[in-house]
């Protein structure tokens, strides 16, 4: 059902039920992001004791292969060219007789959600009727409308690394919800680890709020609005394991995920006001999700947080040997730094956050 509550905006007469469209201002692109304000960023500092830090980033060439996701590849690198060289291990010399130098510089062709990353919030939108005209139009978070905002090609020849040399152009743009606005904010403030995987092994669970309040409530966790909230269920270290020979079957039926048709569930994301949230699953939340009604989405959770609360989605982060030392001091929190890559109009990002304890 629409919810009413706001006046309506330009882009929109109705938004979606517990949606926050509007909530911080009508052209806002950051969602659940504007709560980490500068005192979010002093509570993070505040964690810090021992200074020490862990990279929560898997290689950028994990899992490896394309077997968890067919339409994603890991990342190809290539040499450039130097006035009609090879630009690797290139003898400047021959070039320029006399130099000394011998040059490298490459490319990388990259899939942006192969591997650790940020979802941005115009990863997953919906059928919505935002005009309330009883037609329902292809939206994103805050009203942005696919084909007027959010822009992409319907011509499958403009999708994918051309196979053309040099054909290479864009042709796609998230527009007000391309990831650089996430980047711009520097994504820095307090981490709270959940620590799923301490509580419910490594077998395939799904978890809804019940067991999540369990959780929590076990190890004394909690969450405040503003707070970035990381998920370990150790897949991702599995994943790593597996020195890039993924097996589907065993990671199929392999640790946490979260039940995205629970309605508690979302609801206490909801009502908690926290930032973001990072697992380090292959989407936060059970794919397939359990049966629901044919009407709704096939990843809820995806559509509760990044389309209607403006929360943006992490996955495949390595959380393992960061939840494994917070266990060991007997604590959850922690200063987190996670900026995504500063690419204008791109749907989300690779990236190397870094918590620091």
């Amino acid at each position: 059902m629409p919810d009413q509550k706001t006046a309506t905006h330009p882009r929109w007469k109705q938004r979606p039920e517990g949606s926050t469209w509007g909530d911080f201002g009508v052209d806002d692109q950051l969602g659940r992001l504007n709560l980490l304000t500068p005192r979010k960023v002093r509570e993070g500092a505040a964690e810090v004791r021992e200074g020490l830090s862990f990279a929560l980033s898997l290689p950028l060439d994990y899992p490896g292969g394309n077997a968890l996701n067919p339409n994603r590849n890991p990342p190809v690198l290539r040499p450039l060219l130097r006035k009609g060289l090879v630009n690797f291990n290139c003898l400047l010399g021959d070039l320029e007789p006399g130099r000394t130098d011998v040059l490298s510089d490459d490319l990388a062709i990259l899939h942006l959600q192969y591997s650790t990353q940020w979802d941005g919030l115009a990863h997953a939108g919906g059928m919505f009727d935002a005009d309330g005209d009883g037609l329902p139009e292809a939206v994103y978070y805050n009203g942005f409308r696919a084909g007027r905002e959010v822009l992409g090609p319907s011509d499958v020849g403009d999708c994918g690394v051309p196979a053309a040399p040099g054909a290479a152009r864009s042709t796609s743009s998230a527009g007000p919800l391309g990831i650089e606005g996430m980047a711009c904010t520097g994504v820095q403030g307090r981490g709270v680890m959940i620590d799923l995987r301490a509580h419910l092994g490594d077998e395939r669970c799904v978890v809804g709020y019940d067991t999540l309040m369990r959780v929590m409530e076990a190890d004394g966790v909690i969450v405040e609005p503003g707070d970035i909230v990381c998920l370990h269920t150790g897949f991702a270290q599995r994943v790593l394991d597996m020195k890039k020979q993924p097996d589907p079957a065993v990671l199929g039926a392999a640790c946490a995920v979260l039940d995205g048709r629970d309605a508690k569930l979302l609801d206490w994301i909801t009502d908690s006001q926290l930032a973001a949230i990072a697992a380090d699953n292959y989407a936060v939340e059970a794919f397939p999700a359990r049966q629901g009604p044919a009407c709704c989405a096939a990843l809820p959770l995806h559509e509760h947080c990044l389309f209607k609360l403006g929360v943006h989605l992490g996955e495949l982060w390595h959380l393992t040997p960061l939840a494994n030392w917070l266990r060991e001091h007997g604590r959850n929190r922690f200063l987190l730094t996670a900026p995504p890559l500063n690419l204008p109009g791109a749907i989300a990002s690779p990236l190397t956050p870094v918590a620091t304890v």
